[in-house]
């Protein structure tokens, strides 16, 4: 429903600020005339203090105004208006026939009155925000934006020429300057352990930066111009109060580490994989990401993934597809996760992998393909194959296990085509054939099992 708010310009654009991923940015013509009559909007201080002032119960009525439908012609209320007058001064109809001709009319004037109420709402909040833009200016006059310390640094960075590290970290920090998007040799830039609200869009200018360090901050989003951080290999957001990743993030095609933990994200952009192909190190858990976009399957280069503490329901089926992954855990996760694709197996360099406190009952009958697999948590969880006392012994003992039962399972699949062939040429022949390929296994040195490695191959093929 956001083309609706395009009436209600200041709140559309507070809206994209506070949430990105949930509102799209209004038009550039309307952004070019919000700037001409909000000249300071772009502040930190300033949208800080706007995002603070939206009620939480907007998204309720945003949703219910945007669940109306189109608002009623002007004409059509009008008439409808003076038709419920004609009928109430009809005294030649019945009161309940005139009760029940109105209720048609009346449908049309309700919408209307519905509508007219949510939008004064709306413009209530429009007229609000503009009065704490006013507010929020005026506070600048005479007070310092960032603390002294800050602008210190700045300063001497600029003076100093190239700087490539700066470190304010832990500093108590409130708002970032501008100004700070000017030292355009910075390499490495850590903001960590204040209370950043905002991040100023100028963060793009930094064109050389490498590694950003955001986390332990109070920050609800990340500015789409992030995308412009090319060379970026480093971004740590933990400890926020993030709920989305810009879909931009991933132009970061530079990026090898991406550490998201200990937010409120409920998902991951859908286009995040194609972008970020040479991410080694993704950090996602203590959030409430319910699923994987597809695309994640793209990170070929992907070697660490910690995704422990959130409501993932399932992987996708190409999750094989990370065939560099070595780490990988997807812990407590609990009720959510209660099975995984068969394509794990083909994780061919996995490592290290943890599912504990799940509900995961059967592992998938390929799982003694992963022969890397040396560290495997199964705890907490109500396991049936392999069974638990398999589980206590080792990895290697749940690897046989596995593969013990998918030699059955191959034997058994022989065993059903020799029978069914039988029973289509309607001799003894198939008998024989298969009798015939058992003598010859035992006079060779193998086991009526022999024919399982081309069995898998065939098998593998389908998975």
């Amino acid at each position: 429903m956001d083309h609706d708010l395009e009436i209600f310009p200041l709140l559309s654009y507070v809206l994209h600020h506070s949430d990105p991923a949930s509102h799209a940015p209004p038009s550039q013509t309307i952004q070019q005339s919000l700037a001409s009559r909000y000249p300071l909007l772009t502040n930190p201080h300033v949208i800080s203090s706007l995002i603070e002032s939206i009620p939480s119960t907007i998204t309720q009525t945003l949703f219910v105004f945007g669940s109306l439908g189109p608002r009623p012609d002007p004409s059509a209320v009008s008439a409808a208006r003076s038709k419920i007058v004609a009928i109430r001064e009809n005294d030649s109809l019945s009161p309940e026939d005139a009760a029940k001709e109105e209720e048609v009319y009346a449908t049309v004037v309700k919408l209307e009155e519905v509508h007219e109420g949510y939008e004064k709402l709306l413009r209530d909040l429009e007229e609000e925000l503009s009065r704490v833009y006013g507010s929020a200016v005026e506070s600048l006059n005479g007070r310092d934006e960032v603390n002294e310390e800050v602008l210190a640094v700045i300063k001497e960075a600029k003076d100093c020429g190239v700087v490539e590290r700066i470190d304010l970290s832990d500093r108590q920090l409130k708002l970032i300057p501008d100004a700070l998007g000017k030292i355009v040799g910075l390499v490495s830039l850590d903001l960590s352990r204040n209370d950043l609200k905002l991040l100023p869009d100028t963060i793009s200018e930094l064109e050389k930066l490498e590694e950003l360090d955001l986390s332990s901050n109070s920050l609800r989003s990340l500015p789409d111009s992030i995308g412009l951080l090319l060379n970026l290999r480093i971004l740590n957001v933990t400890g926020n109060k993030l709920t989305s990743l810009p879909e931009s993030i991933a132009q970061c095609r530079s990026l090898v580490e991406l550490d998201a933990s200990f937010n409120n994200l409920t998902s991951l952009p859908a286009n995040i994989g194609y972008g970020l192909l040479n991410l080694e190190r993704l950090s996602i858990q203590l959030n409430k990401i319910r699923f994987f976009p597809n695309s994640i399957c793209e990170m070929r280069s992907l070697r660490y993934l910690d995704a422990h503490m959130n409501q993932i329901h399932a992987l996708p089926v190409a999750i094989g597809r990370l065939t560099n992954l070595e780490v990988m855990n997807l812990s407590s996760n609990f009720s959510d996760l209660t099975e995984l694709p068969d394509t794990i197996s083909d994780l061919a360099n996995l490592r290290e992998l943890d599912l504990s406190n799940n509900q995961i009952r059967v592992l998938p009958d390929s799982f003694f393909r992963l022969e890397k697999l040396e560290k495997l948590n199964l705890d907490q969880n109500p396991l049936e194959f392999p069974p638990q006392k398999i589980v206590n012994q080792s990895v290697g003992s749940v690897r046989e296990f596995m593969r013990k039962r998918w030699e059955e399972m191959v034997e058994e699949e022989q065993l059903r085509s020799v029978i069914e062939a039988e029973k289509q040429q309607g001799g003894a022949t198939g008998w024989l054939s298969w009798g015939s390929s058992i003598v010859t296994s035992l006079f060779s040195g193998g086991t009526p099992h022999s024919g399982v490695a081309k069995k898998d191959s065939f098998l593998d093929q389908q998975l």
